[in-house]
């Protein structure tokens, strides 16, 4: 599978490249194609980053990344 660095992932932010992009819990995930993730947000959350902490407080659980295709892995620095 694909390694990203954070610095990839903050470009498929809606914005920089037309791709839109969220981790969680070490798996990037492509939500382009949600209407939710319109412009690279989805309420206070922005796109092209690493939620796995924000989603401690959403009220969902991380299940709702099931139907998203996963693109790659976030790579974790040492």
């Amino acid at each position: 599978m694909t390694e990203f660095t954070k610095t990839q992932l903050a470009l498929r932010n809606g914005q920089d490249k037309p791709e839109v992009w969220v981790a969680n819990r070490g798996l990037i995930y492509d939500v382009t194609a949600s209407k939710m993730w319109r412009m690279g947000k989805h309420y206070e959350h922005w796109a092209g980053q690493d939620l796995t902490e924000e989603l401690k407080d959403a009220p969902h659980t991380d299940r709702v990344f099931e139907k998203f295709q996963v693109i790659g892995m976030l790579h974790v620095s040492s």
